[in-house]
């Protein structure tokens, strides 16, 4: 290994919470090698029995140190405490849900003896692993987000190397190492963490990679894409400028505590965060100013305490961008109702903006802080057109009580998922999750990434004794 260390860092108050390895090309080489050697030699596949049993005392051993694991997420990343434990009891809740699939999902037979083609013969499916995955992860959901990277691939006997955001390398190393400690053989999960960009892409450009998984930008996801080898299969989840549409009927005490949540929450940096709420013109000044009040009685500061809402951004490059952001959309003609500023320790009071000019950095590109802009609209079919004009597609939200409402926006939205009185943030770790045009490539959610990650493999076999 490479005798060079980075120091892990707290975006809240900048002391060292951590130490790990940086790795080396050489490392890399290393890692792959012994990835690959272990694909191509079936006998060191992992049996279902073997794998379910590894994947049950992982979980296990998670939930004796929930807080602990929890606490560190909280430290490296910025979450706030309340909600890094929920994002652990999510990551077990995965576990579980790879061994539910494990269960359940086991190829299909193929109907033959249609014709006299397929007389006398059976034709089946199984599953097999495609190779080895090579994952590319991001600082939002430190523990979570390998979970959904690394653990589909155990369970299915994929070798995994994973390269986790050089902010918060820690809860990976976390969960590889209760892998180990819960009976994975060497070599079947490998952290490896390079600084040098040439080196990560050397890692998602070699050949012995059949999957690649990358959460992140999009410029990132799709340059990687380019330079995949033939035949490895990817992956890809990037942002989206997430639209909330809130109809004039719309039950605002229910609407409006769900769409802060959806803005403020892990200060506004998750890739299905609430961004741009349009707002029927008879109520939108109504909700813009009880947004404010909900993000003015929000507790922000230290992610540690169990009493924070709203944490860091995870840099303060970041903070000065959201503020440069939010700066340009007052000085274009925004009313802001709350926040616009910064706050000691990388934190940005929650925002809400009125009217920002449509061709606003908040109204055209992913925030990624704590700002929410609220914007005014007279016709439903030209807010849909509003709402799609821009080349991200993700989760969408429409609150109303018509249903004839709720259906025009299902039916005409750019989006992968609509969300009906709720908030674009909904999630569960067994849905597809996934974004289009530059939003994304694939399908993530834990069933639908194990299915990725596997090749389906048909047997047919020809016998006299086959009626048909």
């Amino acid at each position: 290994m490479s005798e060079q260390t980075l120091a892990v860092h707290s975006p809240y108050d900048g002391t060292v919470i951590g130490k790990v390895e940086v790795s080396t090309l050489a490392d890399v080489e290393q890692a792959l090698a012994v990835a690959h050697s272990i694909f191509r030699d079936r006998n060191q596949w992992l049996s279902k029995p073997k794998r379910i049993e590894i994947l049950h005392r992982a979980a296990e051993l998670i939930s004796t140190r929930k807080v602990q694991i929890a606490t560190q997420a909280a430290n490296e990343g910025g979450k706030p405490l309340k909600d890094s434990i929920t994002e652990v009891e999510r990551g077990i809740d995965g576990i579980l849900n790879c061994i539910e699939v494990l269960r359940t999902e086991a190829g299909h037979v193929v109907p033959m003896g249609l014709n006299a083609t397929s007389a006398n013969r059976v034709a089946f499916t199984q599953y097999e692993p495609i190779g080895v995955v090579a994952a590319v992860s991001a600082f939002n959901h430190p523990f979570n987000l390998i979970v959904h990277q690394v653990i589909p691939a155990i369970a299915v006997s994929a070798p995994v190397i994973v390269k986790p955001a050089a902010n918060t390398p820690l809860s990976c190393q976390t969960l590889l190492d209760i892998l180990a400690e819960a009976g994975l053989p060497k070599g079947w999960a490998q952290m490896v963490l390079p600084t040098d960009n040439a080196i990560t892409g050397k890692l998602v450009s070699d050949p012995r990679v059949g999957f690649f998984s990358f959460i992140g930008s999009a410029a990132v996801g799709w340059m990687l894409r380019s330079t995949l080898a033939p035949g490895t299969r990817c992956a890809l989840e990037h942002g989206g400028v997430a639209p909330v549409i809130v109809a004039a009927d719309a039950d605002l005490d229910d609407a409006l505590p769900r769409i802060a949540r959806g803005g403020f929450w892990h200060a506004g940096q998750a890739c299905v965060s609430v961004q741009r709420v349009f707002c029927h013109r008879s109520i939108a000044t109504q909700v813009a100013v009880r947004l404010g009040h909900i993000g003015n009685a929000l507790m922000v500061g230290d992610p540690a305490s169990i009493h924070t809402d709203v944490g860091p951004l995870i840099a303060e490059r970041e903070v000065e961008r959201v503020g440069q952001w939010v700066d340009e959309a007052i000085a274009g003609g925004a009313r802001l109702i709350t926040g616009g500023s910064s706050l000691s320790h990388n934190c940005y009071a929650p925002t809400v903006l009125l009217n920002p000019p449509i061709n606003s950095n908040v109204m055209q590109k992913e925030v990624f802080g704590p700002v929410i802009a609220v914007y005014a609209y007279e016709d439903l079919a030209d807010v849909i057109k509003l709402a799609n004009a821009l080349p991200f597609a993700f989760q969408a939200a429409v609150f109303t009580q018509d249903l004839d409402t709720a259906m025009q926006c299902y039916q005409n939205l750019d989006a992968t998922a609509v969300m009906i009185n709720e908030n674009t943030l909904f999630r569960v770790d067994w849905m597809p999750f996934a974004g289009a045009r530059l939003s994304g490539h694939g399908v993530g959610g834990i069933p639908h990434t194990m299915k990725e990650m596997q090749v389906e493999k048909m047997m047919v076999w020809r016998s006299r004794a086959v009626l048909g």
